[in-house]
């Protein structure tokens, strides 16, 4: 998680600046409590404090422009990012440990009340301790890094179901508000910056 995007639950998220397709998407973050370096998964572990609901906002068409050119996402993925209200600590979810060392909490993920998506988070392709050591291959992580586990599938995102049913069903939020553990938030505030940008130009190529 970049530091400089991160919003409180009960903080007001701001509609991404040139779109008209936002979208969120449903993960969990494990969140490191110890600093470490070159650590392998076993010892990845102990690092972890525990793991928080976390919604990664983002913005397709913005996603999808940069993509195109293999930029990506860069502004399509950095108006915020909301974890929380809530960390459930690492002795806590051992319990939801199944044998190949994923955990399996369930997810739901709702748009206005409806149930859009429901997946496990068992299935992630790395366990968290498999991403944290690889997130330490040759620098170090430290207290407050967050590793998100990705989008949840079967609907963890309205771009998953769009690509599944081929139109915009349900459409593009209009608002980006938030719920977590049953508490409402409050929906976004205007763009934080209107300036329209600049379209490519044509160069000339050559010596």
């Amino acid at each position: 998680m970049r530091h400089c995007r991160p919003a409180g639950p009960d903080d007001d998220v701001p509609m991404p600046p040139g779109s008209a397709v936002p979208d969120f998407e449903l993960e969990v973050a494990a969140v490191i409590g110890r600093e470490g370096r070159d650590l392998d998964p076993e010892q990845a572990r102990d690092h972890i404090v525990g793991c928080t609901v976390f919604n990664d906002w983002s913005a397709r068409d913005l996603q999808s422009a940069e993509m195109r050119v293999d930029l990506g996402p860069c502004k399509g993925q950095d108006t915020a990012t909301t974890p929380g209200p809530y960390l459930v600590t690492a002795d806590e979810l051992e319990p939801y440990r199944d044998a190949d060392g994923f955990l399996r909490p369930a997810l739901t993920a709702e748009v206005v009340g409806e149930v859009v998506g429901r997946d496990l988070l068992s299935h992630m392709s790395w366990t968290f301790e498999e991403m944290v050591a690889y997130a330490s291959r040759g620098t170090r992580v430290v207290p407050g890094d967050a590793l998100g586990s990705g989008t949840c599938g079967n609907g963890g995102c309205l771009a998953e179901l769009w690509g599944l049913r081929g139109e915009r069903t349900p459409p593009p939020l209009r608002k980006l508000a938030y719920r977590s553990g049953g508490a409402a938030r409050r929906p976004a505030g205007p763009p934080t910056c209107t300036r329209p940008t600049r379209r490519p130009r044509p160069r000339p190529r050559g010596p």
